[in-house]
């Protein structure tokens, strides 16, 4: 019968001090999310976040509170991370990926929670991971509230880990937005992604890998105009370009793909609350998985489509990339990626440049991409 004797959890493969002093080391960097409304909690088995109506801590004195809530991932975007060994921004897409789902509703993010789990805990990693989380919850202005970090040998394979996501938010009943609200003639904006965000990283690794492409390598295709280079790509090891930009400096492909996603909240907030009284915004969708065509479905009622010009705004060449060295067709591509528009917003027409005015004024590019019409609640792509 095998011995038993001088078994440990560090010999299983769990080491208690390192995750304890991991987790003790994060107090720092989660009170640079902190607000009024967060109460300290040293040594607590939960966060605590505040919701006393009487002190007024909420600036805008909600009539009817209703607390929303939403959880999500980063996907196999993960493991381009692990394979270019950069995690900086993975917890950006985190905090997005939930955050961009909660304001469809019209909601006020408050806080937000992470759950990691990893095979063995890594000290440079996680911090670098928990960096992108408390930027992601700094730009969307949520409170990093609290988490988990599981370490779980034998479940993961060594340098893999897991993240997800979960977001209270909070919106006033009156004010919370329903596809009943849409109507026929209303204006679609599109706001402008920063690239692929969080969704279709199954196809993208796939291409990369059919494809034989170096996640190390510079791709002149990948680059803005005054950048292109001659050649069909350029090496990092490269010393000087004609403009005198070291090659050190641009983008490689993995770098291209890491992208962080784009956090609409402050935008999207704003324009709410400069609307009160009036129902100038009917509609909202976050474009993710499934493409325009699968998620702005959602603000529609059973009466009315929407009709999209998918020429209404430039494509990013990252897609254009992608397609051409994976041969994906136009309709895998619109249905699996968001192709440059990360999120939709539904106006009335006699206010419809006046929003777009507005969210370009608070940093967006913004698109006129269609409009709706009746019908029966569907996605029309022209």
């Amino acid at each position: 019968m095998a011995s038993t004797k001088g078994l440990t959890y560090a010999a299983s493969g769990v080491n208690l001090e390192e995750k304890d002093s991991f987790t003790e080391s994060l107090t720092t960097l989660m009170r640079r999310t902190y607000g009024p409304r967060v109460i300290e909690n040293t040594g607590g088995f939960a966060g605590l976040f505040r919701l006393d109506f009487n002190e007024k801590i909420f600036a805008r004195n909600y009539k009817h509170p209703v607390l929303v809530a939403c959880a999500d991932g980063v996907g196999t975007k993960l493991k381009l991370a692990i394979a270019i060994k950069k995690y900086d921004t993975l917890g950006i897409d985190l905090v997005a990926m939930n955050v961009n789902d909660m304001i469809v509703q019209g909601a006020e993010p408050l806080f937000f929670l992470d759950y990691i789990a990893v095979p063995k805990v890594d000290k440079a990693v996680l911090h670098q991971i928990m960096l992108g989380i408390v930027e992601g919850c700094k730009q969307s202005g949520a409170a990093l509230l609290g988490g988990e970090t599981a370490e779980m040998a034998g479940l993961y394979a060594p340098g893999d880990f897991d993240l997800a996501g979960f977001a209270v938010g909070v919106v006033d009943l009156d004010r919370a937005i329903k596809p009943l609200q849409t109507q026929v003639g209303d204006v679609i904006l599109g706001l402008a992604s920063s690239g692929i965000h969080s969704n279709g990283y199954s196809l993208v690794r796939k291409i990369v890998e059919a494809a034989k492409l170096d996640l190390g390598e510079v791709y002149h295709e990948l680059l803005p105009p005054p950048l292109l280079a001659k050649g069909k790509k350029r090496s990092t090891a490269d010393t000087k370009r004609a403009d005198n930009v070291p090659a050190a400096r641009l983008p490689t492909l993995g770098e291209v793909l890491l992208t962080p996603t784009r956090i609409y909240v402050q935008p999207i907030t704003r324009l709410l609350r400069s609307y009160r009284k009036k129902k100038v915004v009917t509609g909202m969708a976050h474009i993710t998985g499934s493409g325009i065509e699968g998620n702005l479905c959602r603000a529609l009622h059973p009466k009315v489509d929407a009709v999209v010009d998918t020429k209404a705004w430039p494509v990013p060449p990252v897609f254009k990339f992608l397609q051409k060295h994976g041969n994906v067709d136009d309709v895998e591509m619109r249905r699996v990626f968001n192709m440059g528009i990360g999120y939709c917003v539904i106006v009335r027409p006699t206010f419809a440049e006046s929003v777009k005015a507005q969210l370009e004024k608070l940093g967006e590019r913004v698109f006129v991409i269609g409009k709706v019409t009746k019908g029966k609640g569907d996605v029309i792509l022209k």
